[in-house]
């Protein structure tokens, strides 16, 4: 189950003279990658091809085909995310244009899907409602798709996460047709349905969520992470945009995530997920904000570096988990163990977590020895000379362990000690695997696999009206941004 990210407070890791097989201690901005897709062996080009397959298999088959819902993890029983809907409406283009499905079917699929979410009830109710001023629950009931308890909020990330992929079907589905016209209107209306004004008590930062009882969340998006495409999203609305003010606002949050850790340079952000969230899909490459001209480096690099220097965190392996190595490595949120603490069969005292936020940055490092290979996978567009290897390393070494009918299970950890039971997961000599996955965790996987091999994601999404306007708005200039929009 997942729940809103806790961020535990700031634990510095400085290290010194580290040169490792992973590359050098300067920034890797001086080292541009020409690893593509085409030029691997063809036993690497095929392991990559079977993964984007299957984690798409995963949005395809968990879909409630009623409503188009996807679930929070599957297999099994499950309540819907409205994030992974988000990011199984861009898969759904995928994989038309790898021809795992057809068109058609796609578009049934997508139309759907926005029916559902266009004519879902919005009201201030405790539980006869999907949403409220234009915003979504972060979990819905599966089959009546309303609030799934009371215990889950109205999320401004999780609602933006869904409109990513709502944004995408407006822009990918441009054909002269009853229902592709059909999947442009319903988009246009549910995304400028959003009232972000009204999710800004302490404008200009936009709060985390909304829950009827409790009002709004104390807390606003700041300090940098996935919220980027909050106010990217919420700057391009044609009918309630935020003021100009609202970006300055967050990177003016930046400065203490800005700093050197394990080699690199970069705005850190400890779980990988916040470096991989919004670049799906928004394209970075060569378009700067004002907070990224004065650092001298657009957000891809940014993820490059965070990519790099999570690497070389394994390699050190301060706390000595089993298995850290250059190509076993990764840390972002995802499933665990279980929350208990236990002696481990090298004596060792550890504490291990259930659900969680892991990572390892300036700002914070949580790592009980869980490795998630979305950590690695939603990262190749950044650094496929590094993901590449680990994807295949960690494959070749659990085996069916970790990768099934849907790919990479979401988590395992090889510390653990099978002497204490769980509740998710199993046990088995090697250590601790999950057996499901989660869907913003094949999200990444899928996204960026297809963004490395062609970019196809952010292509459409550069052509969507909302997300150019929003990025001006911004105050990026560059690149894609200064070519007009095909």
């Amino acid at each position: 189950m997942t729940f809103p990210f806790v961020r535990k407070a700031t634990l510095k890791a400085l290290v010194a003279a580290l040169v490792f097989c992973s590359g050098v201690t300067q920034p890797v901005s001086a080292r541009t990658s020409n690893y593509s897709y085409e030029s691997l062996p063809r036993a690497q080009q095929a392991m990559l091809a079977d993964l984007e397959r299957r984690t798409f298999q995963w949005f395809w088959d968990s879909a409630n085909p009623a409503n188009g819902l996807i679930p929070d993890h599957y297999p099994g029983p499950s309540f819907s995310s409205i994030a992974s809907v988000g990011f199984g409406l861009t898969a759904y283009g995928v994989g038309v244009e790898r021809r795992y499905i057809t068109r058609e079917q796609a578009v049934d699929r997508t139309l759907t899907t926005l029916r559902f979410f266009a004519n879902a009830p919005q009201n201030a109710s405790e539980d006869d409602a999907s949403g409220y001023h234009g915003f979504f629950y972060h979990f819905l009931d599966m089959k009546t798709g309303k609030r799934f308890t009371r215990s889950i909020e109205l999320s401004s990330v999780d609602t933006t996460l869904l409109l990513g992929g709502v944004l995408f079907a407006q822009s990918y589905y441009d054909r002269d047709t009853t229902k592709e016209k059909e999947i442009r209107t319903l988009a246009d209306e549910i995304y400028r349905r959003v009232d972000w004004i009204w999710m800004q008590p302490r404008a200009p930062l936009i709060s985390m969520g909304w829950t009827p009882g409790g009002k709004f969340i104390d807390s606003d998006w700041k300090g940098y992470d996935e919220g980027k495409l909050i106010y990217i999203l919420a700057l391009g609305s044609p009918t309630h945009p935020v003021s100009g003010q609202a970006w300055a606002a967050w990177t003016s949050t930046y400065p203490r995530q800005w700093g050197r850790f394990y080699g690199q340079t970069f705005l850190n952000f400890a779980p990988l997920f916040g470096h991989q969230y919004t670049e799906a899909w928004v394209d970075f490459r060569g378009i700067r904000d004002a907070w990224s001209r004065a650092h001298g480096l657009d957000y891809f690099e940014n993820g490059r570096r965070a990519t790099y220097a999570q690497r070389a965190y394994a390699i050190a392996n301060p706390r000595h988990w089993k298995d850290y190595s250059a190509n076993i490595w990764g840390l972002t949120a995802c499933d665990g163990p279980g929350d208990l603490k236990m002696k481990t069969s090298d004596g060792t005292m550890r504490e291990f977590f259930s659900y969680s936020a892991r990572g390892a940055g300036l700002d914070d490092i949580s790592d009980d020895g869980t490795i998630a290979p979305t950590a690695a996978g939603g990262s190749i567009a950044f650094a496929p000379e590094i993901v590449v290897p680990a994807l295949q390393a960690i494959k070749e070494k659990y085996g069916d362990d970790v990768y099934d009918q849907y790919g990479f299970v979401d988590a395992f950890d090889p510390s653990f000690d099978g002497s204490v039971t769980t509740d998710s997961g199993r046990y088995i000599v090697k250590g601790w695997f999950d057996t499901k996955q989660l869907g913003i965790d094949q999200g990444p996987i899928v996204l960026m696999i297809e963004n490395w091999r062609s970019g196809f994601v952010w292509k459409v999404m550069r052509k969507n009206p909302y997300i150019r306007k929003g990025l001006q708005r911004a105050g990026f200039t560059g690149g894609w941004l200064e070519q007009a929009s095909k």
